[in-house]
């Protein structure tokens, strides 16, 4: 199945082409220019890829937890291409790219920091699927969690048993894995925030 796939929900960018062959794109401390590179890193992957848009037939799209001006760039883009093309979404979390870096067959707890000491977490079962909804705690929360053999993160975490993910690696096996998934629904496709941003906190 071919697809186009894009993570724009942190500092970095990741595009992933799948046509007659396959691109992996990545570029790194990107934050603030998401909007000026994609569609340029898109074009490249595709070519790389030897695949045209109308070729694809599944656009992927990591939808967070993470940057909030980034998960929007990436979300609208993607279904821009969707909706001109009439081809299948697919939505693939932030906790998705760091649980699927490693399929081992043990409990993860994938860990996104938040800042100031907080985490956006999720706990995933041996067989790789999410076991219960997404949360926001405190470090010293995170501390009292249990149910997980390991923890997986986007960086350092206070836990010893943790490790960094390798978010191309995660991200793709991701898109790879949960291409069945992908659905005609357009409007399926939105943020994961799973926490108000910080403007909208103040805004009450």
């Amino acid at each position: 199945m071919n697809y186009l796939a894009v993570d724009t929900s942190g500092k970095y960018l990741t595009v992933i082409a799948k046509g007659k062959k396959k691109s992996v794109v990545f570029v790194e401390d990107c934050a603030l220019s998401h909007s000026v590179i994609l569609l340029d890193e898109i074009e490249k992957a595709l070519i790389e890829a030897d695949i045209t848009l109308k070729e694809v037939d599944v656009f992927a799209c990591a939808v967070g937890p993470g940057s909030f001006t980034g998960i929007r760039i990436g979300v609208a883009t993607v279904k821009a291409f969707a909706y001109s093309l009439r081809k299948k979404v697919l939505s693939v979390t932030s906790f998705d790219t760091l649980a699927y870096d490693r399929v081992n067959g043990k409990r993860k707890l994938a860990l996104i920091s938040a800042g100031h000491n907080n985490y956006y977490g999720r706990l995933y079962a041996e067989d790789g699927c999410e076991k219960g909804e997404p949360f926001f705690a405190s470090q010293d929360e995170i501390m009292k969690t249990d149910g997980f053999d390991e923890v997986v993160c986007d960086g350092q975490t206070p836990f010893d048993n943790s490790y960094a993910a390798n978010v191309v690696n995660g991200f793709e096996n991701a898109v790879e894995a949960n291409l069945f998934k992908a659905v005609d629904d357009l409007e399926s496709l939105i943020p994961l925030y799973v926490k108000k941003s910080q403007a909208e906190e103040e805004a009450k």
